[in-house]
């Protein structure tokens, strides 16, 4: 009976240690993107299964310089790493300010064109960067918004000191949850306005829905064991990464955008994003029948005028959630 107890635990111990390696390991590919470019084309069968299981690690996303708009490219420092960026620029001094734009996870300023392109016929300068570890800039670790968020500082920094006093910063994803951190450290970092879509609540729901999408795994334990391991590979604890907390920092006005057929972000996390907003000029607009994706392709008229009378209001007033 103790040699059947024993081995039981010694299995038992071995389980426990090979799947904390696949964790391990999971973390480090939801984490780091290779310089590899890859085709679209579909895995085989077995290769797609065993991929399900125990990931792969993701290829960096192609920057596709589509813009049909002046504009210029350039590399800004943040933290010793160099940001691929492309600014927008009106001729003289016509522009109404400048939107600076961040991308989501695993993306690039490729992602964002269609809104870029929007924001510079409105009348406005645009700044686009490639975070740390995406598209073109320098770096391999992606920390879901916690260490981009002083890409976003750096960012807001660069524009302000080229004399800008109108600034609005707008944030797809992570690129949402980057400014929330941003606002929410730094004080300085005072936009007139911002636009958040699609953003997550903590970072446990981001890791929850990465699980479900990619790994077809249960979201729970798994997530909570991925941002663990996460937290150990990049030396910081990610569970710190609280959006939903860390926007009652947030006092400018605020334009909240979110779709409600969103597998990865819920209306809960959205609605609590929202009530603890600490401006009290917000709006929160839902769009019908939209995952986590761009919004903008998906509903051109209701994103073009929700976004310019948020941006032509002198004053806001707090408006319910939209049903």
């Amino acid at each position: 009976m103790k040699k059947i107890l024993k081995r039981s635990v010694y299995t038992l111990l071995v389980l426990i240690i090979l799947l904390n390696m696949l964790f391990l390991w999971q973390a480090f590919i939801f984490t780091h993107f290779s310089e590899a470019r890859v085709s679209k084309q579909k895995s085989g069968f077995i290769i797609e299964k065993v991929n399900r299981v125990f990931g792969k690690q993701h290829p960096r996303q192609f920057v596709v310089d589509s813009l049909s708009v002046p504009h210029q490219t350039l590399l800004i420092q943040s933290e010793g790493f160099k940001l691929a960026a492309w600014h927008l620029k009106h001729g003289g001094d016509t522009a109404k300010g400048t939107v600076i734009m961040f991308h989501g996870y695993n993306g690039s300023r490729s992602d964002v064109i269609p809104e870029a392109t929007a924001f510079y016929k409105m009348n406005y300068n645009v700044f686009m960067i490639d975070f740390r570890a995406h598209g073109l800039s320098q770096g391999d670790v992606c920390s879901m918004g916690y260490y981009e968020s002083n890409d976003v500082r750096s960012t807001y920094n660069y524009i302000k000191g080229t004399g800008e006093k109108n600034i609005i910063l707008w944030g797809g994803s992570m690129g949402a949850v980057s400014i929330i951190k941003a606002m929410h450290d730094d004080a300085a970092i005072k936009p007139s306005k911002i636009i958040l879509e699609r953003s997550f609540g903590k970072i446990t729901d981001a890791v929850e829905g990465l699980v479900r999408n990619s790994m077809h795994w249960p979201a729970e334990p798994v997530a909570t064991i991925l941002t663990f391991w996460g937290s150990v590979e990049q030396s910081t604890w990610l569970f710190s990464l609280k959006p939903d907390k860390f926007i009652t920092a947030v006092k400018c006005p605020a334009l909240v955008q979110w779709g409600d057929a969103d597998e990865q972000v819920s209306r809960q996390e959205t609605e609590t994003l929202y009530n603890n907003l600490g401006s009290s000029e917000k709006k929160l607009v839902v769009y019908p029948g939209i995952g986590h994706e761009n919004l903008l392709p998906k509903n051109p008229a209701l994103w073009n005028t929700t976004v310019s009378n948020f941006l032509n209001a002198s004053t806001m007033a707090q408006s319910p959630v939209n049903k």
